[in-house]
């Protein structure tokens, strides 16, 4: 489990394709901390470490995974947010995030605002995909509070803080990014769905 609290950003410095899979090789600060077969979520997706190497770590995602996410455009320079999964007994600073990306969406708007931005994004909706007013969205990883929710699009609004210390300052108008919708929203619709299927 994770909470969309980002540590830290790493670099894409290899990809490798075996045969179906794609084997990542990412820099980053925390890399060295890491361990085999520890889950770490990757612009949201929950990957396992295959190898540590100095300030590098391994992950390999399957063809399930590289059609249902942004994965498979991951190029060498790429910059994607990564978290360790949650330490129990630590604060939940975020909120409840699997690592389970649900759907990719498209950037259709961006604002500067004096200090701030306002970000616009289209998904899919479905009956289990919702968005809940001021409720939480997982935006390639970043646990975050949506807004003007209509439809198929919301909105969310970045501090300085976490525009800088994420990879939301790389995410432009036409921008794919990997949507991770709250879980207590997604069963609560399950549920629905059944209820109302019986009637």
């Amino acid at each position: 489990m994770f909470t969309g609290i980002i540590e830290a950003i790493g670099t894409i410095v290899q990809t490798e394709q075996q045969g179906s899979n794609v084997t990542l090789t990412i820099q980053s600060p925390i890399s060295n901390e890491l361990k085999i077969d520890q889950s770490v979520a990757h612009n949201g997706v929950c990957l396992t470490v295959i190898a540590v190497q100095q300030d590098t770590h391994q992950v390999t995602a399957i063809e399930e995974t590289l059609q249902k996410t942004t994965l498979g455009t991951w190029r060498e320079n790429t910059q994607v947010n990564l978290e360790r999964c949650t330490q129990v007994g630590a604060r939940l600073d975020g909120h409840i995030v699997q690592g389970h990306v649900d759907q990719t969406g498209v950037c259709i708007g961006l604002t500067e605002q004096d200090g701030s931005w306002l970000y616009t994004f289209r998904y899919v909706p479905s009956r289990q995909n919702i968005v809940v007013e001021k409720g939480s969205i997982c935006v390639n990883g970043t646990s975050l509070t949506a807004f003007d929710a209509e439809g198929d699009t919301f909105k969310v609004a970045i501090i300085p803080y976490t525009y800088e210390h994420t990879t939301i300052h790389a995410v432009k108008v036409g921008s794919r990014v990997n949507l991770e919708f709250d879980i207590v929203g997604k069963y609560v619709a399950k549920m629905m769905e059944g209820r109302f299927s019986k009637q």
